[in-house]
């Protein structure tokens, strides 16, 4: 009920600069979000339309029903982030995520954006710099080798079948100038940096439901320091695993919070 409440509260005020808006005293979420439109259409890039972008929103509602928890402002900033990064959240793209997370300083649900290892890769491209920007999965039975210094290089021949668990994940960056960059994690470094980093590693996160493709974009995320991008881009990429309050013509310029911990399926705090 309290997600109804501020969400129609947040629509009131949209409701007295459009008169032709119309609300119920009940309206479901799912229209409330709709009546958000507005608002959501000033932060959509061109790829998205409003209508897609707001049938994404009922979609991730509907997939992740914990989601109705989070604060109002805490689920649209998120959706705002997604929109003006152009990236879908909670679809089988895996572009990016949108999370729920209890904060516990405020005793409250809060909904956390997550860039997909997908959205990371969409977001480098747009780099003209950038030639070739990719990542791999390691298994044990695969022929690898990686050597660093002045004479880098980096082997990898997949096996035919039967290629064991993982073992080693890297990402590699090519640059139209021929430069070029790699790193190399193995398993345990991936999971030590994801319980050190996430929150959301031992509950509700794409941690579980997608962990190769999650270590991909940790690889990845490192790599990239060593990359020459844009300003751009380095402020898209820190909008990751962020949690904000406000809706800004400019969602990175709005900081994020930064007391929250998990939220698990079962939690009734």
């Amino acid at each position: 009920m309290e997600f109804k409440q501020q969400l129609a509260s947040k629509a009131e005020n949209i409701q007295k600069k459009d008169k032709g808006i119309k609300l119920t005293a009940n309206m479901p979420i799912e229209d409330m979000i709709k009546v958000l439109e507005p608002e959501i259409k000033k932060a959509l890039p061109q790829v998205l339309t409003p209508e897609r972008f707001t049938r994404m929103a009922l979609t991730a509602v509907s997939n992740t029903p914990n989601l109705q928890k989070c604060t109002p402002m805490s689920f649209i900033a998120a959706l705002m982030n997604a929109a003006q990064l152009g990236l879908e959240p909670n679809t089988p793209l895996g572009q990016a995520y949108l999370i729920p997370y209890k904060n516990k300083k405020k005793n409250c649900i809060e909904c956390q954006f997550q860039i997909g290892y997908k959205g990371m890769i969409d977001l480098v491209y747009r780099n003209e710099n950038v030639q070739t920007i990719q990542a791999q999965i390691v298994y044990e039975n695969d022929e690898f080798e990686y050597e660093l210094g002045l004479n880098s290089k980096l082997r990898h021949i997949p096996a035919l079948s039967d290629r064991g668990e993982i073992k080693f994940v890297y990402a590699l960056f090519k640059l139209k100038n021929g430069g070029y960059g790699f790193e190399v994690m193995n398993k345990e470094a991936i999971i030590a940096h994801a319980k050190r980093y996430s929150p959301a590693f031992d509950g509700y996160s794409p941690w579980k439901t997608d962990f190769e493709a999650m270590a991909m974009k940790t690889v990845i995320k490192k790599v990239l320091k060593f990359a020459p991008l844009k300003a751009e881009l380095q402020r898209a990429i820190a909008s990751d695993e962020t949690i904000k309050n406000q809706i800004a013509m400019d969602m990175i310029e709005i900081n994020s919070e930064e007391y929250y911990d998990n939220y698990e399926e079962g939690d009734n705090e």
